[in-house]
Order: structure tokens, then C-alpha cells, then sequence
């Protein structure tokens, strides 16, 4: 719910505009299936190495089975197949129960397998090359939805948004600039920003891993891509025979990043465990949100981080190395937001805060702001003021503690009182007493 939503002005640039600016980024027009082993983009040499990996890791698969682990097509899959006979790699297996034809390596596809092994830990699908995750990303870039008022209210109608704060963060989302959000802890900076991709309701094609060279490097990472739910029916069965496999259909990625980021976060690196190459937080976030809450908390400064993206920022792109030193090119495609409860200048100076474009202050809240967001908890925990309790509370318990309105308060102290009514079997109504007493629990003395 938002205030004043009623006094919306229309939109300065009309509906048309908005839709002509838009790009086609439907899966199968940015990443048709590859049909033949060169389309796929890559070395045939590569594809080749992760098949042997496959057949070591299964010792026996059908050409469906290798086709499902690669996301490739049979016919792809059925070439690098001749070709590791020929090489005197693969050899033929009896066939399956269901009568299919099965794979596996000979003696010297194995030992091809162990090396291979020991260089790079990878297997999984088939990676894009390198060129083509490019141009998808930059193809489904959020800059090219131009977000209306209207959109926000309609993305955010079941949370409760200052105005101030509405007409705020509207712009600053559509620039192409940094955003800065500062102010007290408990403000709802952390709360609001995981609430933006509801302003997004459109899915984007991540890929598993890229090629660079000889080497893969995965982007996909399910704790931060969330595969859009599957619908079997007719109409996007035909649009998955059409995209690419190697792909996944996701909702746009939201990456919160607080005390634990590290420099080795914001580049390539090789976990010597796995033997695989880890993506950087920013190439994990392209197409969606990267969050880098508490900063000023980590054991990097904030010099340090805006130092290392001051060119992605104002550019779009990143430049990456791989730990042997080869350097490759990315776009850097995402929101860009930083989260502070610290005075902005105890972050860095006046220079870097210019190029941060937006700063938007998060402050305590007004009585009818607050009083909404008490309802709303309140509905949540099936609880009940007595009459005259927030009167009271509003009118004396926060000034005479000389507290600030915070919009955390009310769950946190609902939570307190829920816990109170249930261990004691009381009716749901909050008293002063309940409150009160939550309230001595909650806020810390002297």
C-alpha cells in the first residue's frame, strides 16, 4: 500500500514510446538451438574433452542421456560421438533394457579423462561462447524498461512506501548511474531494495557457464538464479525445442552482498578443491539487482570497492582475468544499489559520492506511515489493539524514550507480544501492559 498513490501524475513520456524502446528478448529470438556442431560456437575440441568427462563420470550412457548432461541436440552430441571413435576414444557398450545404443571410453579415454580432470574439475552443460553471452546480455538489460510511477506503485502495492521515498527512488531506478541508500539501521533500506525485482516481471536466459579460450567458467548459481516454474504446455513446448539448452529461463537474479564481501569477490577465482573457475558477484548479478548492503562493515573499504568498478560503472562493461592472466571483456548490466547505516561522508569523499549519482535518505517515519505499517503487522499476527493504545504509545511511550518511528518496530514488537499471548493463552489483543512489556524485552536501558 503507498500514499498519496491516488495523486499520480501520468507519465511524462506517453505509453507508445515506452513500448518502441522496448527489445524482443523472448528465449527464442536472443538464443536459438544450435542445430549443427558449429553453431554451437565453440571449439569442437572443447565439447569434445567435456563428453570424454561425461562418459568417465557415467561409465556407460546413451546417446539421450549425453544429450541431456551437454544440452545439446542428439545430432551435435552424435558428431563429437564419431568423432571420439575415430580418435579411438569412445567405443561402443551393449545396448540398454530399452534397446538403446550406450557409450563409454576405452583405456585411453579414460586416462584422456584423468587428465582432463586434473586441470579442470567442470561437468555440467555445454557453455555459450563467449561473443553470444554478450549480446544476450546486453540484449535483456532492465534499462531497456523504462519504470513509470504507475509501475512502481503496482510492483510495491503491498508495501508500505513514504511518499518522499516513492518520488525518490522512481528516477533513480531508471538511470543508468549507482544508487546510494543511507540512514539508521532499521530504516527499511535492506527490506525495500529485496522488494525491486517485483518491478521486473519478466524472465532472462542465464547461462550455465561461458567459454573463454580452453576454459569454463560457470555463471549460473541456483542460491541466486531462480529457474522460472515449468509449464508443459503446447505453446512453450515448441518455444524449448527453439532456445537453447544451455541456457536457463530465470527470473532476474538478486544478489545481497553485506560484511562478507572480499576483494577476490568482485574477480575470477579458482577454487583449488573443485578445480573450477568462480564467477565475480557482478558477472552472477548481470541482467538483474546486486545489493552491497552494510557497507562500510566489510574488510575492504568502500575506496577499494568503488575503485575497482569506477570503469564498469560509467563504461557498462568489466574486464576480467582468468589466474593464468588471460583477459576477457563482460558486460556489466546490472542495478547497482549500496545499502549504509554510516553517514555517507565517513564513506569515501566528495569525488567518488558525485559519481554515485542518487543518494537517498531512509529516515523515521511520520505517525500515519507508521500507523499503517502497525496495522499491517497486526493483520499478520491475527492481534488487536485495545482502543486508545497507540494514541498512547505514539503520544508518550516513544517520546518519553525518545525513540524514533522506525518501521521495524511494529513487527519486531508484535513478534514479542505474539510470543507473550501464545505462552500465556491470552485473548489476541494487544494491551498496554503486553506492549509495554514487549518494549522493556525489545529496546536495551541505559
Amino acid at each position: 500500500m503507498f500514499l498519496n498513490s491516488s495523486n499520480s501524475q501520468p507519465s511524462v513520456a506517453p505509453q507508445e514510446e515506452h513500448q518502441a524502446d522496448r527489445v524482443d528478448t523472448s528465449p527464442a529470438t536472443v538464443a536459438n538451438n544450435p542445430i549443427g556442431l558449429e553453431d554451437t560456437g565453440l571449439e569442437p575440441g572443447l565439447l569434445l574433452n567435456l563428453m570424454v568427462k561425461h562418459l568417465y563420470d557415467g561409465d556407460a550412457l546413451t546417446l539421450l542421456q549425453l544429450s541431456q548432461r551437454l544440452a545439446l541436440r542428439g545430432s551435435i552430441v552424435q558428431a563429437l560421438l564419431s568423432e571420439g571413435k575415430e580418435t579411438g576414444l569412445v567405443e561402443n557398450r551393449q545396448t540398454s533394457r530399452s534397446g538403446q545404443q550406450r557409450f563409454s571410453l576405452s583405456g585411453e579415454g579414460r586416462r584422456q579423462a584423468q587428465n582432463l580432470f586434473a586441470t579442470s574439475g567442470y561437468l555440467g552443460p555445454a557453455p555459450v561462447p563467449l561473443n553470444q553471452y554478450r549480446d544476450v546480455c546486453r540484449q535483456q538489460s532492465s534499462r531497456h524498461h523504462q519504470i513509470t510511477r504507475e509501475d512502481f506503485v503496482e510492483a510495491m502495492k503491498e508495501v508500505v512506501v513514504p511518499t518522499g521515498l516513492l518520488e525518490q527512488l522512481g528516477p533513480a531506478l531508471n538511470s543508468t548511474r549507482p544508487l546510494l541508500i543511507y540512514g539508521l539501521a532499521g530504516t527499511g533500506k535492506s527490506f525495500l531494495c529485496r522488494q525491486l525485482n517485483r518491478l521486473f516481471q519478466d524472465e532472462v536466459l542465464i547461462p550455465h557457464a561461458i567459454a573463454v579460450g580452453h576454459h569454463i567458467v560457470q555463471v549460473y548459481d541456483p542460491h541466486f538464479h531462480h529457474k522460472m516454474e515449468e509449464d508443459h504446455g503446447d505453446e512453450l513446448e515448441l518455444v524449448a525445442e527453439r532456445v537453447d539448452g544451455r541456457w536457463h529461463r530465470c527470473q532476474r537474479p538478486l544478489l545481497m552482498i553485506g560484511g562478507e564481501l572480499t576483494l577476490s569477490m568482485l574477480d575470477i577465482s579458482f577454487d583449488s578443491n573443485s578445480r573450477t573457475f568462480r564467477a565475480p558477484i557482478g558477472l552472477t548479478a548481470n541482467n538483474g539487482i546486486l545489493l552491497i548492503d552494510d557497507l562500510g562493515r566489510q574488510t575492504i573499504s568502500p575506496k577499494a570497492i568503488f575503485n575497482r568498478w569506477i570503469l564498469p560503472l560509467e563504461e557498462g562493461r568489466d574486464f576480467l582475468s582468468l589466474p593464468s592472466g588471460e583477459h576477457f571483456e563482460v558486460p556489466f548490466e546490472q542495478l547497482l544499489l549500496f545499502s549504509t547505516n554510516l553517514a555517507p561522508a565517513e564513506l569515501v569523499d566528495e569525488a567518488f559520492l558525485r559519481r554515485l549519482g542518487y543518494k537517498v535518505h531512509f529516515g523515521q517515519l511520520d505517525k500515519q506511515t507508521y500507523l499503517k505499517i502497525w496495522q499491517q503487522n497486526c493483520d499478520s499476527f491475527g492481534l488487536e489493539a485495545e482502543p486508545g493504545l497507540m494514541d498512547w504509545a505514539l503520544d508518550r511511550l516513544y517520546p518519553e524514550a525518545q525513540k524514533p518511528l522506525l518501521p521495524c518496530h511494529p513487527r519486531d514488537l508484535l513478534s514479542i507480544v505474539s510470543d507473550q499471548v501464545r505462552f500465556g493463552g491470552l485473548p489476541p489483543v494487544i494491551t498496554r501492559d503486553l506492549l509495554k512489556h514487549a518494549w522493556d524485552l525489545y529496546f536495551v536501558k541505559g
